[in-house]
């Protein structure tokens, strides 16, 4: 395979991206260093970032009650009284909170017995190992000399894992899984896939020889909500404590509540689990899948069938898991993994934010469901409708990431064709095009991204709407997700433009002017 340039000029797949790099590293070491070691002092700063951790949990509380006891309803004070807001938020909140969402010793063996069961499969199931980008901090090594290696499930035969300087790594006698020891630094064991499908079949099996039925999730959901919240917020600060108590700490501002926020370790691993990447996608979207498959079976326990809306959750919920996991081989190259620390910012909404927040749309759907003793429902044509901006929102997503992520990796050398469900038309460019800066990288500008620059958030957009859409139109609380992840890419694209522009100076121009609309043609 070739990749083409704006000039038709072909580069092997297989070079560095900067054709001066050598031994593993790749680009502009002193620009990337310069970024890499830049503080900015983001969302408000010391003040700001205290304020949204206080909030966070609050919020979630908050919503939580609105939708378990009020129908959806914003809970607001009838007057600007003292009597009025200890009604709300003592009689009403604070109560609520302290009976029906105390954390149970049930709800935390559920929470803390699923996460245990990630960690553990993220560390033993087989999988491909990906290397992550170069980091500015070691000079623009890849911190590590493991290259693409296949753990494949072995029987009763003699491995090897070769190296990139063709040195071996390991080399013994193996029944079942052959394990690379010496797995370190920036290489990624992407097992998602294998680790997710053996959770729906464990799962599957408790559910129907209960042991463990899966409704006991959306019954319990309060107490176990509290559980990670609680949980987050202790991982926060163990985290931030052994890291600075071992002087590992990275890229520190001096604020200590700044930096308890943003975290203070890079790239934190327990042996060979990297637990940024683990706590990205093998937490947090799989209880929000459980979630709605618990809220889908209840109403199946009471009704006999599962109503479109209902089953539009766990489609939603299913599509977005799986891809992550089908697609994990993409996630080490993405910012969150690069670049952000492991702070409150990215443990707590992984760990309680996202799989207790992105769920409003189930907990209201199940809850009309228990008030009015009948799903909740809609004409057929708003059903397709909801149903095709989700799906037409996943393809776009899928395919535009899938795009960037093979491009790159077909660049680095490092791409590894695998056949996960499901595999989309257009996820691969054939003949790439793309600006050369000078700093060594390549902007590509074909496929989705030569109609915009961050297609990927239109898509991932048009199925977060979709996901409160479902839920008709009687609560704000269900469109939750998308006003927040709106504002959330919004500040994440604004910030990355600002790098882009500084690293990349006037051939940054250059592609802004070949890819002028950000997220919608003719639009913005």
């Amino acid at each position: 395979m070739t990749i083409q340039s704006e000039k038709g000029t072909s580069l092997s797949s297989e070079v560095n991206i900067d054709p001066s790099a050598s031994n593993g590293k790749v680009g502009n070491t002193k620009i990337d260093n310069k970024i890499d070691k830049e503080i900015l002092l983001e969302f408000g700063g010391p003040v700001g970032v205290t304020a949204m951790m206080v909030f966070f949990p609050f919020l979630m509380y908050y919503f939580w009650v609105c939708l378990e006891f009020h129908e959806g309803k914003l809970l607001v004070p009838a007057a600007f009284t003292y009597e009025a807001f200890k009604d709300v938020f003592y009689d009403e909140f604070w109560v609520r909170i302290t009976t029906d969402a105390f954390p149970t010793v049930y709800a935390a063996q559920i929470y803390l017995g699923s996460t245990l069961l990630s960690a553990i499969l993220a560390y033993v199931m087989p999988g491909p190992i990906i290397q992550g980008l170069p980091v500015p901090s070691l000079n623009g090594e890849t911190a590590s000399i493991v290259d693409r290696v296949w753990l494949g499930w072995l029987s009763s035969r003699r491995y090897a894992c070769m190296t990139a300087t063709n040195e071996i790594a390991n080399y013994g006698n193996a029944i079942g899984v052959a394990f690379v020891w010496n797995l370190s630094g920036h290489s990624y064991l992407c097992n998602g896939l294998y680790s997710w499908y053996a959770t729906l079949a464990l799962s599957a099996i408790l559910h129907y020889t209960g042991l463990f039925l899966l409704t006991d999730i959306i019954d319990n959901f309060g107490p176990i909500m509290s559980v990670a919240i609680i949980f987050g917020v202790v991982t926060t600060l163990l985290t931030y404590i052994i890291t600075v108590a071992t002087g590992a700490q990275h890229r520190m501002s001096g604020y200590l509540m700044y930096d308890i926020f943003m975290g203070a370790p890079l790239n934190p691993r327990i042996g060979r689990l990297d637990l940024k990447i683990w706590a990205e996608i093998r937490v947090p979207w799989v209880i929000l899948f459980y979630v709605s498959l618990s809220a889908a079976l209840k109403q199946y326990e009471v009704h006999g069938y599962v109503s479109a809306p209902t089953a539009f959750m766990v489609m939603a919920h299913f599509l977005y898991v799986n891809a992550c996991m089908k697609g994990e081989e993409c996630i080490p190259t993405t910012w969150d993994i690069f670049y952000e620390k492991w702070g409150f910012m990215l443990i707590f909404w992984n760990f309680a934010g996202v799989p207790f927040t992105y769920c409003h749309a189930t907990l209201y759907l199940a809850k009309w469901d228990q008030i009015h003793g009948s799903p909740l429902t809609f004409s057929l044509p708003y059903i397709i409708f909801v149903y095709t901006l989700c799906l037409v929102g996943y393809y776009v997503w899928d395919t535009a990431n899938s795009q960037k992520n093979r491009f790159r990796m077909q660049l680095a050398g490092t791409y590894i064709p695998r056949n996960t469900f499901p595999q989309l038309p257009w996820g691969t460019i054939k003949e790439p095009t793309y600006v050369r800066t000078e700093h060594g990288n390549l902007l590509l500008t074909s496929g989705w991204w030569g109609i915009a620059r961050k297609i990927h958030y239109t898509g991932d957009l048009a199925m977060a709407i979709s996901w409160g859409l479902i839920a008709g139109f009687e609560s704000l609380i269900p469109y939750f997700y998308f006003v927040f992840f709106l504002v959330v890419l919004t500040h994440r694209v604004t910030r990355d433009m600002e790098r882009c522009a500084k690293k990349y100076g006037k051939d940054w121009e250059t592609y802004c002017e070949r890819v002028p609309w950000i997220f919608v043609p003719g639009v913005y």
